[in-house]
Parts: structure tokens; sequence; C-alpha cells
């Protein structure tokens, strides 16, 4: 559980640490769905940068009207090889998976869902929800953790509060002054990620590990990331090697996420929803998918994406392969 403790007095992590130069990685816009496609802002992966840590995927969207754009209804899919992190700031959605796990994702909650082996779920909006705002990330899960049996955890994190901010831990464990904050949540390697908020004019110096790189998603307000102006939408990389992270907020409020982690080190290949190593294996999963559906003719022996319960809509097939030859991705050093 989270430990916290009250500072009488904010520590300067930063002093005597050099200016890190910031890497801007800005959003592409991707619509899901048909006619009325609900806008995602997808700032990972990109051409630039692939991975921070082993986050692999963010995309972010909202504050987004559904009576306009119908929102986000995602029926049955797989995913392999990765976790998906589910945070929301407005709205609620419905998670139901072939685990066997059933769960409503809501505001200020994490979800965390480990595919493993394989697995398909559904994300639909509760019947409540009218504006949707929220990030939906991936991490790419280790060699060593990449079959594991598929498993879902939920958890609430208490924020740290401080002069004019807050931050809510919700994977890993970061601190503030003499405050400090830990997710029970499981990763299988060493990551973090939390929801910051900041009163105009505030400023806050988060302790980070030093073998971590670090990326600050800034959903609304004006802020700097040690220096640097971020603006709305965009996604500041950091580079391993420093021990905090200063955040100032300029005339507005800013609510933004901060995820980080070990580099991962390992080449990953990443089409569609699947995580693997090599283009024989994608190809493996997305045919066993499409037979599993039904949707072509193969072998779906093993069930890898497990069962579904009836009555509930269809299930997404896998587009087409590109003509190309699938290649793993590769960040910069």
């Amino acid at each position: 559980m989270s430990n916290l403790e009250q500072a009488p007095a904010e520590i300067d992590c930063c002093a005597g640490q050099s200016p890190s130069e910031i890497e801007i990685l800005e959003p592409r816009e991707v619509p899901l769905g048909g006619l009325r496609a609900m806008t995602v802002f997808r700032t990972l992966p990109q051409k630039q940068r692939s991975l921070i840590g082993a986050w692999c995927f963010l995309d972010h969207y909202g504050p987004d009207d559904i009576t306009i754009t119908g929102g986000m209804n995602v029926p049955r899919h797989p995913h392999t090889g990765l976790q998906t992190v589910s945070w929301l700031f407005t709205g609620a959605i419905n998670h139901l998976d072939s685990a066997g796990f059933a769960a409503t994702v809501r505001p200020g909650e994490v979800n965390l869902m480990t595919a493993g082996h394989g697995i398909s779920h559904s994300e639909i909006l509760t019947e409540g929800t009218t504006i949707l705002h929220g990030a939906q990330l991936w991490t790419a899960l280790p060699d060593g953790a990449r079959d594991m049996e598929p498993t879902f955890e939920n958890y609430r994190p208490e924020p740290m509060h401080g002069d004019g901010w807050s931050l809510s831990v919700f994977l890993g464990s970061l601190a503030v002054g003499s405050q400090s904050s830990t997710s029970p949540v499981k990763t299988h390697t060493e990551l973090s990620g939390a929801e910051l908020r900041l009163a105009p004019g505030a400023e806050i110096e988060i302790v980070v590990p030093e073998h971590h790189e670090h990326g600050v998603l800034l959903d609304s307000g004006s802020l700097e990331v040690n220096g640097h102006q971020l603006e709305a939408r965009e996604l500041g990389y950091v580079r391993a090697g420093g021990r905090c992270l200063r955040l100032k907020a300029g005339n507005e409020p800013v609510l933004a996420l901060v995820i980080g982690g070990e580099p991962l080190n390992e080449d990953i290949l990443m089409w569609w929803n699947f995580v693997g190593r090599s283009h024989e294996e994608v190809l493996a999963f997305r045919a066993q998918w499409q037979a599993e559906i039904g949707a072509e003719p193969g072998d779906a022996s093993e069930d890898r994406f497990g069962p579904f319960p009836p009555n509930t809509p269809a299930a997404l097939p896998a587009p087409a392969l590109p003509t190309v030859k699938l290649r793993p991705r590769v960040n910069p050093s």
C-alpha cells in the first residue's frame, strides 16, 4: 500500500543537476471507429521513439462529448505480450475479458490487464457517461514474462499533496521531498506512472531513479519540464541520468501524466494489438485470432485468446497484414 508522510519542507532534489535536454514527441490524430469516430492523440509509438522504459503505447483522448462522437465502444479484441494500463479523468468504461475479469474503469483508479500468452477483452462505455477523458497506455512485457497467464488488477492510489500540487502514483514508486508513494500493482520491469495536478504557478520536484527514463504527457495548461516548455497534448521525453524531474506550471492549472522506467533493452515487434519478437510470431498470433473468431480458416485448437460470454457484440477481426516484412522497433541511442 502507499507509504505517505507529511513533509515539513520540500527538499531541492535537483540541486547540482545539470539541465537535461527534453525531446518533444508531438501527437498524431487517430480516429477510433467509423463515421462517428472519437479522435485519440497518439504519442507512442512513433518514428523517433518507440519506448520510454517498457511503455510502448500511449493514446490520450478527450474531453470528448460522446453525444457527438459516440465515444469509446470497442468490442472483443485480442492482445499478447503486453500490459494495458487504463487511466481516466472523466467518464467510466466497463471492462470484460476472457480470463473472467469484469470491472468498471473509473477516474482516479488504475486498471491493469496483463495479456501475457494471450487474452481478449472489450471496453464499453457505461450508460451514465456523457464526457470521456483519459489515457490508454501499454507496457511491453520482457521476454521472461511475456508468455505468462493473463491477469487483471485494480488500484485507487491515495494522492500525495503539497503546496499547489497533488501526485497520484498508480504504478511503481515516486517521492516528493520526504513524502513517498508506492503502488502494489505488479509490473515485470521497473516502471512508474502517476497523475499530476498543479495550481497556476506551482512547482514540484519529483525524485526519480537515475537509471530510469521518463515521459511527461501534458493534458492541459502550460508546463515547464526541467526548464523546457511543453504544450498541451505533447509528450516530453527525459533521458536517464537525472535524479529528479522539476515541473512548473504557467498561468493555468496543469493536468499531466508522468511515466517512467528502466530501458527495456529488448527489440520488440508491435503490430495491431500484438507485441511479439518476430514477423513469423506475429503472423501466428493473427492467424490464431482469426481462426478462433471464425473470420478465417485455421487451427484454433489452442484457444489462445480464451472464451467470451455469449450475447456480446461480435469480435473485431484483425486487419490485413502489410505487404512488407514486419521489423522490430528500435529506439535511438
